[in-house]
């Protein structure tokens, strides 16, 4: 995704033009299709940017950068090399203008975000950064959580999202977001919302809010296998009403008897069991 309010006119740092009259001069214009809303308030990528940083010899990530405004903010706040993928042809034109005010710092990618390999972007530590288009967003997530080995390259993830989505990651156990988003996010990252962003940031402006979240990797998550994990959580909320002595029923007596090592109740369901006993229960499945 990428919408206007204040500070629309005013000239960009390092004085490019202003992004209303890089969007007309290419002829550009948002595509429901792609998943875009082109985020244009120099305040509000001034302030995702600042939220990512500091910056240091990372390379910096960016998918979908549509006309280059999250770009233009990311290499002003300091980013040492942003590798920008962007499978809008369209777009490439208003990148390459910014690409030549910073000589060697703008690396543009023309492809697929779902379709690229993220370990080899770029050597050493990494850093993804950006205004996810919608319609890929949680494929594009649970890609970058499953990376192998872990941790992986990538030091954090600042990321926007819809803010339903974005409290599907974070949502605690209990909550009716929680489910297996939230526990696959939590087993590997330490997540937070940062800020919200209103539908009228945006052009056109979505009919929903979305927000900036961070996360954190963490360098020793719970130890077992993702695969089992996603078929633990996969079973346990794919009944979310019904009691885990029923939803769990498929995996088997050693999910039952990790629970009962756990104390999680047969009766209880799938939101009341929390990352670290999800977890428990994968890896004893495992041995």
């Amino acid at each position: 995704m990428n919408g206007g309010a204040s500070r629309l006119e005013g000239k960009a740092a390092g004085n490019l033009p202003p992004l209303r009259e890089v969007i007309a001069r290419h002829g550009l214009s948002a595509r429901k299709a792609l998943g875009q809303n082109f985020l244009l308030d120099l305040n509000l990528t001034g302030r995702i940017a600042r939220a990512a940083g500091p910056f240091g010899g990372e390379t910096v990530i960016e998918i979908g950068p549509g006309p280059g405004g999250l770009t233009r903010a990311l290499l002003e706040e300091g980013a040492r090399h942003v590798v920008a993928i962007e499978r809008d042809n369209r777009c490439i034109g208003a990148l390459e203008e910014i690409a030549a005010h910073y000589p060697g710092r703008l690396t543009l990618i023309e492809g697929d975000a779902l379709a690229q390999d993220y370990g080899a972007l770029a050597a050493g530590t990494t850093r993804i950064i950006a205004n996810l288009p919608y319609n890929i967003a949680t494929p594009l997530l649970t890609g970058w959580l499953s990376s192998e080995p872990w941790p992986p390259a990538f030091d954090r993830l600042v990321l926007m999202f819809q803010l339903e989505v974005a409290e599907r990651i974070c949502a605690a156990p209990g909550s009716k977001a929680y489910g297996r988003l939230a526990v696959l996010a939590q087993w590997r990252t330490v997540p937070r919302i940062l800020f919200p962003i209103s539908p009228r940031a945006f052009t056109p402006p979505p009919k929903v809010t979305s927000a900036v979240v961070e996360l954190v990797p963490r360098p020793g998550p719970a130890p077992c296998r993702r695969a089992t994990l996603e078929r633990v959580t996969a079973a346990a909320f794919g009944q979310r009403r019904k009691m885990l002595r029923s939803s769990m029923a498929s995996l088997g007596e050693k999910a039952f008897a990790a629970m009962e090592m756990l104390g999680v109740p047969e009766t209880a369901r799938a939101e009341r069991v929390s990352v670290e006993q999800f977890c428990a229960i994968a890896h004893a499945l495992d041995t």
